[in-house]
């Protein structure tokens, strides 16, 4: 049979199950990757495990997220995440080399090989040809063990492209292009698969900034064929004898199709609220903006800034706006440096920020009150920027670069297009720490507070609709990003303090209160992060059920490795404060929610797997782990 580029992947690695669409297979992860925010956790979970070292062909502590250190619990945590690594067999990027993300695809992705990190745009790795799948650190902590990673086959979606993008047009105008056609929740169950003639007019680095927003459709991953462009980048890496190539066999069978024509695609923005919330520049060309930021993984190569560099050249940005860069690796950061792009920048009136996550996820440059912030970044929720009363808007470089000029979002149609070539980059891997072994010993900080055991799966869950909330909801809604609980994602206790914030802030009082309880939400439930910390905290409220319409993938396995149960019913039928009871004794596919306090009862439904059901009544995924499976 014909396959597609991800099935020829997934049967290279297979370890168990039947590569057939919608079953559950385990398959060999190659590459494991951590960072500071989920990484604390999934280290912690790996000790449980009881494993002497590493097996997984490669691991990668990076420290990217708070590598600015804003507290002294951060600091702590980069500690404990070095010496942690060193000890058991992984590799640590340091603070000031870089996001993840692109630090992964530039130094260490290979083509055709799988990659598993606990960060949802772990996905980033497919501009290069590789299956980069996000997950819960959990997850990730097993992966490092040996263990296999489980996954449902999705479906296929095949994105033809055809022609080439027009002058000051860029990648992410494309990535949001697709989400403005499929939405946030089009991609969940799919593998996204980018083919087509158009391919070829496409940099790595362009091709991995379409498979990082890929993630803000819901896909599982996706994936661009590893070709002569492909090699290319690899040789300017000086990592030629990686490549190998990868393509789907003609004939291949795709659940479905779209066609991209690159010429027609325009600039474009997706204002405030959701990714998918996509405007072609002219509908909001002179939006009033108060910051601009430039860089992450999504846009932080040095191809992307080295555009912006040229289009602010001899030019001033607007003193009406603060404007930062912030390379997505300390390669882009070297080579922004020696090409003078580094200076032109400055003499702009910007401000060069060391490569990291921070802003991204609201670490410094926090936009204000009702302040509009527009962002090269992937996600613009409420909260996002580490400010619920702050605005952002998602565009590329190219649009970045010419509204930091007028101080409004602005066409960067009407600026000459520069013309930049990369033919070669420099390599510097002083920062990437080589493990030293047992003989290493962890440094922990008081704030650094183990999981705690996991608890079975009573056969009757009993108690109170403690929060309702609809359709979308993110796990920055569930558990805030940014300056509220960064410095405590290896303290539970006390990270589980903020969840929900946003919506309620009287939540976790309420749940710890009442001994737990349940959460009732609509329509893809979890969207977004891998941040297992938003099934991490309600756990440790207390929570043993959530009901919902429909859940994002990476959460709802992020629940059940927690024990949670995700049930999806009618939550229309449900208020908050409803007292409600549910018989899981069984586990069958259909369920009843009694509701004790209307003297109704509601029809609900769970798709766990037979592996998925044992492992919530031994109580998640460490402790049916610890049980020998």
């Amino acid at each position: 049979m014909p396959q597609t580029m991800t099935e020829k992947i997934l049967a290279q690695h297979l370890r168990e199950g039947k590569l057939e669409r919608g079953t559950e297979i385990g398959i060999r992860m190659d590459h494991c990757l951590t960072q500071d925010s989920t990484g604390t956790m999934a280290w912690l979970e790996f000790e449980a495990l009881g494993i002497d070292k590493v097996r997984a062909e490669l691991a990668v502590s990076y420290s990217d997220h708070t590598s600015l250190g804003f507290k002294g619990e951060s600091t702590d945590d980069h500690i404990f995440l070095q010496t942690i690594a060193s000890h058991y067999g992984a590799k640590f990027s340091k603070n000031g080399n870089g996001v993840c993300h692109q630090i992964h695809y530039e130094r260490f992705g290979v083509p055709g090989k799988t990659l598993i990190g606990s960060d949802s745009h772990t996905p980033t790795a497919g501009g290069l040809g590789m299956l980069g799948i996000g997950a819960g650190g959990m997850d990730v902590a097993v992966c490092m063990g040996g263990g296999p990673f489980y996954l449902t086959v999705p479906k296929m979606l095949k994105i033809v492209l055809t022609g080439k993008l027009s002058p000051n047009v860029g990648a992410k105008d494309v990535a949001l292009e697709v989400l403005r056609r499929i939405t946030v929740k089009g991609g969940v169950g799919y593998f996204l698969e980018f083919v087509g003639p158009g391919l070829k007019t496409l940099s790595v680095p362009e091709r991995a900034t379409i498979t990082n927003m890929g993630a803000e459709s819901g896909a599982t991953s996706s994936i661009f064929p590893s070709d002569d462009v492909t090699k290319a980048f690899l040789k300017m890496q000086g990592r030629e004898k990686d490549w190998r190539e990868l393509s789907p066999d003609q004939g291949a069978v795709y659940d479905k199709e779209i066609t991209i024509d690159l010429a027609t695609v325009k600039p474009l923005v997706a204002m405030p609220g959701m990714p998918d919330n996509v405007f072609d520049i002219d509908q909001v060309a002179g939006t009033k903006i108060d910051q601009v930021f430039i860089g992450s993984c999504t846009n932080g190569s040095y191809q992307d800034l080295k555009i912006v560099a040229e289009m602010l050249k001899g030019k001033k940005v607007s003193t009406d706006i603060d404007v930062i860069v912030s390379p997505g690796s300390r390669q882009a950061w070297e080579m922004l440096m020696e090409d003078g792009s580094f200076l032109e920048l400055t003499k702009a009136g910007v401000r060069m920020i060391e490569p990291g996550c921070n802003a991204c996820i609201g670490i410094g440059f926090v936009p204000g009150t009702n302040h509009l912030s527009l962002r090269t970044v992937n996600r613009n929720w409420k909260g996002r920027g580490g400010n619920e009363d702050g605005k952002l808007a998602l565009c590329g470089p190219q649009v970045a670069a010419a509204s930091a000029l007028k101080g409004v979002i602005a066409d960067p149609r009407e600026l000459p297009a520069p013309k930049v070539k990369v033919d070669h980059l420099t390599v510097d891997d002083y920062l990437i720490l080589e493990p030293q072994g047992p003989k290493v010993e962890i440094r922990r900080a008081p704030n650094i507070v183990p999981l705690g055991n996991q608890r079975p799966l009573p056969p009757v869950l009993k108690g109170e609709a403690l929060l309702k909330v609809g359709d979308g909801i993110s796990t920055d809604a569930i558990l805030p990003a940014g300056p509220l609980t960064q410095h405590l994602r290896s303290n539970l206790p006390e990270t589980s303090k903020f969840t929900f914030h946003y919506d309620d802030k009287t939540f976790a009082a309420r749940a710890a209160e009442k001994g737990g309880g349940f959460i009732v939400g609509g329509d893809n439930y979890g969207q977004g992060s891998s941040r297992e910390h938003a099934a991490l905290a309600p756990w440790k409220l207390g929570i043993t059920a959530v009901l919902a319409k429909s859940f994002a993938r990476i959460h709802r396995a992020n629940l059940v490795n927690m024990g949670i149960l995700p049930m999806t019913c009618n939550t229309d039928l449900i208020d908050q404060g409803d007292q409600l009871e549910i018989d899981v004794s069984k586990l069958t596919p259909d369920l009843v929610v009694k509701n004790l306090t209307k003297g109704t009862t509601v029809p609900a439904k769970q798709d766990l797997s037979e592996r998925e059901k044992a492992m919530l009544r031994a109580g998640g995924l460490l402790a049916y782990t610890a049980q020998g499976h």
